[in-house]
């Protein structure tokens, strides 16, 4: 329990200590010289007491929030670069980065620890920053973290099995998703209703006194939207859509990014923007002036070559790699070879699972380590390749080592093939039995392709 370090804390010069009840008993008799206060909740208390010392900083600034299982990031992007073609300064916090205007600082968590976010945010208003665009992972959200943020607009990409280590099942994993469209956390909410999981969020939230817009893109035409995708067109150039209100209110937009997940990102990074209150008309001119919702993602369908068409991707769990996989088989002339693996210590339902869906989409799937953590590589790697070789006429491949699997893969590919590397995406550190080795994916593609054409590796 963090109370034991107290000591050395106030020691440090901490002025008094926060903890929680079970932290106040091993502290009980310690004569610390500082106030001890005592909450059921620390870090909800924590980013109070934090945003109440860097000056509320969050109630002056455009505040947008996207949650869900698979697209986050993505999203979060989009609406960043939305937000910039209209003028805006914006901030941005998620997985793949953090950024304070044109700043960026590392980036650890989704969402920072509560005493970290509202600091973030304060640098945000020195610098001018208008708005903020943040990933809220269901972690922040069951933990406390975004306290006592309320959100302007706050967006719903999906919910598919995964961090059911944390949460247990997939209700609670639903419930502390649908936390964020609460009245205390978002002012209006716009959920994609392509799955049972966002109509069910849409109800739920009206329900709770949230004004909430449903967004349909691949739903039936009787499921009730507000906003619906409609007019798609799809070359070789990437997709574009029309996005139409029930009020009529329309907004025809593109994005290069691959696949109908991704066509579901770009419109509801849209309807995000437009439901904080931008003209149609406005966005319109700003998206046509800057090439369309298509930011660069690292680590998300990021495309390092052509022949073959090697890509990197963070699909780390069953919906995201068969989405991914669907996206590229119809513009594949060649084969669809798949490599990933599965982290340690994680949901270990979702391995057979992840190793079906790659058997059954792709011509060739290699199964490697991901970040084993202290769980045997090994065993982790059995998992996945028993749902995989389940799969009739599978070819399926073990490679431990992932360096040297992304470097056979590439090595034999075929240039009409195409080559997904998927699980780790932007991540440049592989943990395995307790040590970070450093390893990132698309330097190793990068590699392998210099050994192809024999450049310097």
């Amino acid at each position: 329990h963090g109370a034991r370090f107290a000591p050395a804390a106030v020691a440090a010069g901490a002025a008094a200590v926060l903890t929680d009840p079970a932290g106040a008993e091993l502290l009980a008799g310690a004569d610390l010289g500082v106030p001890v206060l005592v909450a059921a909740d620390v870090p909800a208390l924590l980013g109070r007491l934090a945003a109440e010392l860097y000056g509320l900083p969050g109630q002056t600034l455009g505040t947008f929030a996207v949650t869900g299982t698979n697209g986050k990031t993505t999203v979060a992007f989009m609406v960043d670069h939305a937000l910039r073609a209209l003028g805006r300064t914006t901030g941005l916090i998620g997985t793949v980065e953090v950024r304070v205007g044109d700043r960026a600082v590392p980036a650890t968590l989704t969402t920072p620890q509560p005493a970290d976010l509202q600091a973030l945010l304060a640098a945000m208003v020195d610098a001018g920053v208008d708005d903020l665009v943040m990933e809220v992972s269901s972690h922040a959200l069951a933990l406390g973290r975004v306290e006592p943020l309320v959100y302007d607009v706050a967006g719903f990409t999906n919910l598919t099995q995964d961090h059911l280590d944390f949460h247990g099942d997939l209700e609670s994993y639903f419930q502390a998703k649908a936390g964020l469209f609460a009245p205390a956390r978002s002012r209006r909410g716009v959920a994609l209703v392509d799955d049972a999981w966002g109509r069910r969020l849409v109800e739920q939230a009206r329900a709770a006194g949230t004004p909430t817009v449903a967004l349909a893109v691949t739903a039936a035409a009787d499921v009730p939207a507000d906003w619906r995708v409609e007019d798609v067109r799809v070359d070789a150039t990437g997709t574009a859509f029309t996005l139409a209100h029930t009020d009529g209110r329309t907004l025809r937009a593109t994005t290069a990014m691959p696949g109908t997940f991704n066509l579901a990102n770009a419109a509801l990074a849209a309807a995000m923007v437009l439901e904080s209150g931008v003209d149609p008309a406005a966005l319109q001119r700003a998206l046509d002036a800057t090439g369309g919702l298509s930011p660069a993602v690292p680590g998300r369908m990021e495309q390092l070559s052509d022949a073959p068409r090697v890509l990197v991707d963070f699909a780390h769990n069953t919906d995201a790699l068969a989405q991914a996989l669907a996206a590229l088989r119809p513009t594949t002339t060649g084969r669809l070879v798949v490599l990933f693996g599965a982290a340690g210590e994680r949901d270990r339902t979702k391995r057979p699972e992840m190793g079906r869906v790659a058997a059954e989409a792709a011509d060739v799937v290699v199964v490697t380590d991901d970040d084993p953590h202290d769980e045997p590589p090994a065993q982790i790697r059995a998992e996945v390749l028993a749902g995989a070789r389940a799969v009739r006429g599978a070819t399926v491949r073990e490679i431990a080592l992932r360096a040297e699997a992304i470097r056979t893969v590439v090595l034999e590919a075929r240039a009409e093939d195409t080559v997904l590397v998927a699980g780790r995406g932007h991540e440049t550190v592989q943990e395995i039995a307790g040590t970070a080795h450093q390893l990132d994916d698309r330097d190793e593609v990068r590699a392998a392709l210099a050994q192809r054409t024999g450049g310097p590796e």
